[in-house]
């Protein structure tokens, strides 16, 4: 893992990262609806498809692998994983998978398929145990096609990392539509950094070429 500290006296965010940190600790979230018709149409299963790029978006985009490590230090990471939740079939809990096998979507889906298998019973929160420090949190909730969803986390203003949840997707006009929830901390990402990125996540889905190895 590589970890890039932030020198804040340097940083052309230090204004920024100093009043949205502290003097007025402040989160962004935002939901809107990511078209995923080409999902669809090349008949991927659309959670592992939609975690993937994630995963492969985000690591493209700075602002969104900004996080403190585990010894309290700013900075960025080389690469981030994605941790997310799974419920199975039956069951009311959910617990916590993470993948680090993110070269390509078929081995991304070997690894997402061998969770299940091997986690998929687990009763506890972190399923798949020693959760590495540079994972982004990615959720779904099927049941819904909500047009707003909100986090609120009573420690999150100390929380730099994207924040993603999922909801059911619908038919709109020939077109799958599925509401995306993205919560970012202010300090180190803006309006348009999050609109950026979502345009480079709904670009990364529209090629197929991104799911073909």
């Amino acid at each position: 893992m590589i970890f890039k500290e932030i020198n804040i006296e340097t940083w052309k965010r230090k204004e920024y990262y100093e009043h949205f940190s502290k003097d007025t600790p402040c989160t962004i979230s935002l939901t809107t609806k990511i078209d995923i018709t080409n999902l669809k149409k090349m008949n991927l299963k659309i959670y592992p498809a939609l975690i993937f790029a994630l995963t492969k978006t985000i690591n493209k985009v700075e602002e969104f692998r900004i996080n403190k490590n585990s010894e309290g230090i700013l900075g960025i990471y080389e690469k981030v994983y994605p941790c997310y939740t799974y419920l199975k079939e039956g069951n009311e809990l959910f617990t916590n998978f993470w993948i680090d096998s993110i070269k390509c979507y078929s081995e991304f889906y070997k690894s997402y398929i061998f969770n299940i298998s091997q986690y998929g019973d687990s009763i506890k929160i972190m399923g798949k145990e020693n959760l590495p420090e540079n994972t982004f949190p990615v959720s779904m909730i099927p049941w819904n096609s909500f047009d707003g969803f909100n986090l609120n986390l009573k420690n999150a203003y100390d929380y730099y990392l994207p924040i993603f949840t999922f909801g059911k997707f619908i038919l709109d006009n020939k077109k799958y539509l599925i509401p995306l929830s993205i919560q970012v901390h202010h300090a180190v990402c803006d309006g348009f950094h999050l609109c950026r990125f979502i345009e480079k996540f709904q670009e990364f889905i529209n090629n197929e070429a991104n799911f073909l190895d």
